[in-house]
């Protein structure tokens, strides 16, 4: 006996599982080393067992005890199931029993460590290849029972070499060992700066969970490689192309392969001229034509089968070249340039403008310009002279003379490199301002029953003197005459071209006018002057203006010619004095005072004054209230009696203000007095000096019978401003049976609820005493007597009162008064229709012409 077989004896002792020769199955964990798994017993006339089958050289079954055993380990990775035949025998060796089939199962334990199937690995990535998105694979296998925890792999990065920033570059599938980039690999990696990675890529088995997983590592060697994603430069396509369409012009390529390309727009246009293929290969599907847009922009996308961009937008430029398909085109139909009859030799006159729709700054948009005639060609045939380049039109150097000749008529020939344009030009000839505006004499005003006769006024170096000249003499105006009157026609001549700058006349008065109380306006047909009031003439304060006149054009002179006292004249303007009426100092006066102030209370203060320097008197007019007085010869104005703010807050009255001469007097007889009104407003400041009150609008009742704690919503009003209280106070008067039956309590400022206590209320109409305070400044208080009836509601919920019938119906003597009343009001109505009847009846005999009128007489009645 080994020792082995000694030390499954000597557990022999323990053992408990016993039974019948049968079939039977067991379950053995691998390794463990000798071990006992059952006991058969012998039953007569069997005296021994016997074993055959998968025994593996350990496992057998103790003839004579019957007991199966295992002496040795077994390996699940060997062999996973062992299948024995056990039979008994008797003294002959005969089988009694069998064979049964015993079957053995190995069950695993996690004694195998994952192997990677390479010892090292490479793989390249992308530039801006997409997150996630694998771009090689590791794979480690475990030798242990793949449908347990002990060939459950799970993978990680250890290591990242190098490693420039916090967060990995690189990010690993712990299930299926993808190597993928990470969100911020994607943005970072560049193989400009790092074109080489080591990750130490780790493997565990026990899918990674417990601290006694058996580990394995590998390096990944990483090659960082220029995207293929790139957008391609700027896409050159000549307009109007005459290949056939489409036409390649660019390709990009995805870093994955397998990709959906398309294209989308960046701005909305009505076709796109643009397609892609499923290669990357760009096209231009039509020719473009630059003139109508010589850039466009778009985007190119690439997708994975379910639709998800698989890389960045890539923003397409094309730009259209251009070719000379475009002629030169004339601005304007008809170019017209003025020119001055002075214009020396050589001077810029305008220029003719032409275009060229071809692109700017190019030699295709490159214009020349010459003049091919000029009609009339006199005094000389070349008078004219065109920049080539830039069109620009000159004197060859001689003036122009408008009495030869007023118009001329060019063809300017303008042409680029292909094509050529006439361009029609006509130059008028313009006069030259050199004559001065020269004053008509007149001595005559529009206001003819005004026109005075006096000395002629010119102007000299010296100022104002008699002496020749253009003069229009005096006027007098009334100093009352409205703003905006003309007082005076005047009018100068020019010889120069009319209705030009040069023989328009402006009017100013030059001097004798310092706060610009008189303008002059032109009418530009006939270049007639009229002075007309700027403001309100006052006699008391300039009765006289000596105004001196200039007549001047919008344009310059010619030099060598001067403005002189021909362009200038003399007006004397003499005011005559009006009797004005007296004038207030304000527009309206303005007060505020409260409306408690005591009778004669000083209010405010009018002034007025006359402009002719006489006294005035004053007086009120509209004080229906007769709140007020005033003091004829101050102006001050009292209190005449107690002010109500209640009664009217604004009070407005007139303060009449009148002359008080000896003419005024005689005037006054005949009612024609010189006065002036202005208002006097006056605001009355509230006190609180009104008690408060209930709100009648709604009678208070309830509905009967009650049953206890109805209420009703109650109000408070007060005639004083809100300002002098900020919230009413409710309560019940101290009374007996006020507080047993009633009960008050606050809803708001100015609101309160007024309850029942108990239900035992008879159908009648109860007097409610309540307090009120207005908690003004001074607080005022007032006790109401509330009416509340308890009465019988109708459906509607509103208090039902029963008529008395006996009282419904008039007596016998009120019927009969009414009875007699209507007959002889019909009596009375048939009476006058029979009067009128018959005396219509007799006009109908003197007068036959009006029985035609009889129907409708009768009609009437």
């Amino acid at each position: 006996m080994d020792m082995d077989q000694e030390a499954i004896w000597l557990n022999l002792e323990g053992l408990s599982v016993t039974g019948p020769l049968k079939d039977m199955d067991f379950s053995v964990q691998e390794g463990g080393g000798p071990r006992i798994l059952h006991q058969f017993k012998l039953e007569s006339p069997a005296v021994s067992f016997r074993t055959s089958g998968e025994k593996a050289g350990i496992i057998d079954i103790e003839p004579r005890t019957g007991i199966l055993y295992i002496n040795g380990s077994l390996d699940w990775e060997t062999k996973k199931v062992h299948k024995l035949q056990v039979e008994s025998l008797d003294e002959s060796g005969k089988r009694v029993k069998g064979p049964y089939a015993v079957t053995i199962y190995v069950e695993d334990i996690n004694d195998n460590p994952p192997e990677f199937n390479q010892t090292k690995y490479y793989g390249v990535v992308r530039q801006n290849s997409r997150p996630g998105k694998p771009f090689m694979y590791v794979h480690a296998t475990d030798r242990d029972d793949p449908t347990t925890l002990h060939a459950q792999l799970s993978y990680s990065i250890l290591h990242h070499f190098p490693n420039p920033y916090e967060e990995m570059l690189f990010q690993i599938d712990n299930a299926t060992g993808a190597i993928s980039p990470s969100r911020k690999g994607s943005y970072y990696l560049d193989p400009q700066k790092q074109d080489t990675f080591i990750l130490v890529v780790s493997v565990k088995d026990m899918a990674g969970t417990t601290t006694n997983a058996f580990t394995s590592s590998v390096d990944v060697i990483i090659t960082v490689k220029e995207s293929l994603w790139k957008a391609p430069p700027t896409i050159h396509i000549k307009e109007n192309s005459t290949q056939v369409h489409p036409v390649n012009i660019s390709k990009v390529q995805s870093n994955e392969p397998g990709v959906i390309y398309g294209i989308f727009e960046k701005e909305k246009l009505p076709r796109l001229p643009f397609s892609i293929s499923e290669d990357g290969d760009i096209y231009v599907t039509q020719p473009l034509d630059r003139e109508e847009r010589d850039t466009y922009t778009f985007f190119v996308v690439s997708k994975d089968n379910t639709g998800e961009l698989v890389d960045k937008p890539l923003q397409i430029h094309v730009i259209v070249e251009d070719i000379n398909d475009n002629p030169p085109v004339c601005q304007q139909d008809l170019t017209i340039i003025e020119v001055q009859e002075n214009e020396i030799g050589g001077s810029n006159i305008g220029t003719v403008i032409a275009t060229d729709m071809d692109k700017k700054d190019t030699l295709n948009s490159r214009l020349h310009f010459q003049i091919q005639s000029q009609e009339p060609e006199f005094p000389l045939k070349n008078l004219f002279y065109i920049q080539q380049d830039t069109g620009t039109l000159q004197l060859t150097g001689h003036s122009l003379n408008k009495r030869v000749s007023a118009k001329y008529f060019l063809k300017v020939l303008v042409t680029d490199s292909k094509f050529k344009t006439i361009c029609d030009v006509e130059v008028h000839v313009i006069d030259i301002n050199d004559q001065i505006p020269i004053f008509k004499n007149s001595d005559c005003s529009i206001m003819q029953k005004r026109c005075l006769q006096s000395r002629f006024y010119t102007v000299s170096p010296q100022g104002l003197g008699p002496g020749p000249g253009l003069k229009y003499g005096s006027v007098a105006v009334a100093e009352d005459i409205s703003i905006g009157s003309v007082i005076l026609e005047i009018e100068a001549t020019d010889g120069d071209e009319p209705a030009t700058g040069s023989s328009l006349i402006i009017y100013q008065v030059k001097e004798g006018d310092p706060n610009n109380t008189f303008i002059i306006e032109t009418d530009s047909e006939t270049n007639r002057g009229f002075i007309r009031i700027n403001k309100a003439l006052d006699f008391e304060t300039m009765p006289v203006y000596n105004l001196v006149i200039n007549a001047t054009n919008p344009e310059p002179l010619v030099e060598g010619v001067q403005y002189n006292s021909s362009s200038l004249t003399v007006l004397r303007v003499f005011v005559t004095n009006v009797d004005e009426p007296p004038a207030f100092r304000k527009p309206l006066y303005r007060t505020e005072v409260s409306e408690d102030i005591p009778v004669n209370t000083l209010v405010m203060m009018v002034e007025a004054y006359d402009p002719e320097g006489d006294s005035v008197r004053y007086s009120l007019e509209g004080d229906v209230r007769k709140w007020l007085r005033i003091d004829s010869v101050t102006g001050q104005v009292y209190t005449a009696s107690p002010l109500d703010r209640e009664t009217e807050e604004i009070y407005s009255v007139e303060v009449v203000v009148s002359e008080l001469t000896m003419k005024i007097v005689v005037f006054l007889l005949d009612n024609a007095a010189q006065k002036s009104k202005v208002f006097l407003i006056l605001h009355l400041r509230d006190v609180n000096d009104n008690y408060p009150q209930i709100a009648t609008d709604y009678p208070t009742f309830f509905c009967y019978p009650v049953s206890g704690g109805e209420r009703t919503l109650i109000q408070a009003t007060d005639a004083d401003e809100q300002f002098f209280y900020s919230k009413f106070t409710f309560s019940l008067a101290d009374e007996m049976n006020a507080r047993n039956n009633w009960e008050i309590s606050k809803f708001n400022a100015t609101h309160a609820y007024l309850s029942l206590k108990h239900a035992n209320f008879e159908e009648k109409v109860y007097d409610v005493p309540i307090i009120l305070n207005d908690n003004g400044k001074p607080p005022l208080e007032n006790k109401v007597n509330l009416k509340v009836s308890i009465c019988k509601c109708s459906s509607e919920n509103s208090c039902f009162i029963d008529i008395d019938r006996e009282h419904s119906w008039p007596t016998v003597g009120q019927a009969i008064g009414i009875l007699l009343g209507v007959l002889i009001i019909i009596g009375v109505i048939v009476a006058g229709a029979f009067c009128h009847m018959r005396y219509k009846e007799k006009n109908e005999k003197s007068n036959p012409k009006d029985a035609k009128d009889d129907a409708e007489l009768n009609r009437l009645a």
